[in-house]
């Protein structure tokens, strides 16, 4: 795959590889679509938990019990 950028967006590429320590501009392009599906990943589960039903409210008996657990297990 070829991507063509303008000048000013090759610059910074070729800025942020020197800068951050990539070995090619590949590894930063990959790099930042690994970020962008992690977004997408979170902003989806997001999403998910604002459209579920709600629960019984969280208070400090939950996390105790939720302590105990993982203590145990």
């Amino acid at each position: 795959m070829n991507i063509s950028l303008p000048d000013a967006l090759k610059s910074f590429v070729d800025e942020q590889v020197a800068g951050r320590g990539y070995g090619t501009s590949s590894e930063y392009v990959r790099e930042l679509i690994r970020a962008d599906q992690d977004r997408q990943r979170l902003r989806r589960l997001l999403l998910e938990g604002a459209a579920s039903p709600s629960t019984a409210a969280v208070d400090d008996a939950y996390f105790d019990a939720l302590r105990a657990r993982a203590k145990a297990g």
